[in-house]
């Protein structure tokens, strides 16, 4: 006599990782790596020649210059996410139909759902981490970059002396120049023309260094001559000195931060478009790492005349219109031409249709119809 026994719950494929789905997850973790750092190396290094410019003239401390080409980094590194996702997904899965591993996929029953989900094993968790990284920790390394570049400026009247050069400081009214600078940071044989008042004077002292006193910062000269007078004139004055110090003027200027930095809970409790447009600016990034992965997988499948790089060059055509229709939604945004749900929506909903259209065109319509009819009856 036969028991009639409760069937057991079947698992559905769709969550059941495979080695495939193991394998895809992990060559496209080690590409996105590989791409993410060339490009953030790339961007960086022209970003930082700027910030070392900056050191050069006086304006940033070079204790600050490794801070702030990390920060720099945790910004750019951050919006260049999407890019370099994208980029990964077209060359893993391109590798794929180019050694024809993608026929054996299919061969063994795999289709487009199998692609999806060994791709957004990946990009679920990563995109998730990014809007965390987008939301709050990228405007917080840019308030600190403007904090360290602001107190730089205000304690640059005297940074960046090197020996056998001249430095400017003071908008030319005090200017350097020392013969050497020994390890504990004295400045010898010192040359120093200072206008003070509309009446320039000229030091020359044996040594020089910078002191912080409890009214201020001097720049302190030992043993030396100090002439003063105008040019064509009679009265001059000429001294001698054994100690002389000159107070340096540090400028008392308000830091200024820009929409940036500002925490996110504030731009959610703030109507201002221009509050709108950067919370969409920060949004765009983790539904761009979802958006251009869904397009990814159907534009990855290599073409017969299109060559092994056709892809990707087709790709950087569709980020760099995305990229820019985004800036320009933003600023539409700002202005006030739309409003900022239509800015924030319009540009993914775009994307969103473009890939359906290349899922559709490689699979065929029919196909799409009745996959979205089976999902539907479901």
């Amino acid at each position: 006599m036969l028991v009639n026994c409760p069937k057991v719950p079947q698992i559905s494929r769709m969550f059941t990782l495979t080695v495939l789905d193991r394998l895809i997850a992990q060559d496209l973790l080690k590409t996105l790596l590989s791409v993410w750092s060339v490009i953030v190396v790339i961007i960086v290094s022209r970003e930082f020649i700027r910030v070392l410019d900056k050191a050069i003239q006086g304006r940033v401390s070079s204790e600050t210059l490794m801070t702030l080409l990390a920060l720099k980094t945790i910004s750019i590194g951050v919006s260049l996410l999407p890019a370099a996702l994208f980029m990964a997904v077209l060359m893993v899965l391109g590798k794929m139909y180019r050694d024809q591993e993608m026929s054996a996929v299919a061969s063994a029953g795999g289709g487009v759902l199998t692609l999806y989900r060994a791709v957004f094993l990946l990009v679920f968790p990563l995109s998730v981490v990014a809007a965390g990284l987008s939301l709050y920790t990228t405007p917080w390394a840019e308030a600190m970059t403007t904090k360290i570049m602001h107190e730089g400026d205000e304690s640059a009247d005297l940074r960046g002396i090197a020996a056998g050069k001249f430095s400017e400081y003071s908008q030319s009214d005090l200017v350097f120049y020392v013969e050497d600078i020994t390890d504990d940071n004295v400045m010898h044989d010192v040359f120093v023309q200072h206008r003070q008042a509309g009446t320039p004077s000229i030091i020359t002292a044996d040594s020089a260094r910078l002191r912080n006193l409890p009214d201020g910062r001097y720049a302190v000269f030992y043993h030396g001559e100090r002439v003063q007078g105008v040019p064509g004139n009679l009265d001059f004055v000429i001294e001698k000195f054994t100690e002389y110090a000159i107070r340096v003027e540090e400028p008392d200027t308000a830091v200024f931060f820009g929409r940036t930095t500002v925490a996110p809970e504030i731009l959610w409790s703030s109507s201002a478009a221009i509050d709108n447009a950067e919370l969409q600016r920060r949004w765009s990034i983790p539904l761009g790492l979802v958006l251009l992965s869904f397009l990814g997988v159907p534009l990855a499948q290599i073409s017969p005349r299109g060559g092994a790089f056709g892809n990707i060059l087709t790709g950087f055509v569709i980020y760099f219109c995305y990229g820019n229709l985004l800036r320009v939604s933003q600023l539409w945004v700002t202005k006030e031409v739309i409003p900022g749900w239509l800015g924030g929506l319009a540009i993914n909903l775009l994307l969103l249709v473009v890939g359906a259209v290349l899922l559709a065109r490689l699979y065929g319509w029919r196909w799409l119809y009745l996959k979205l009819r089976q999902k539907a009856t479901l």
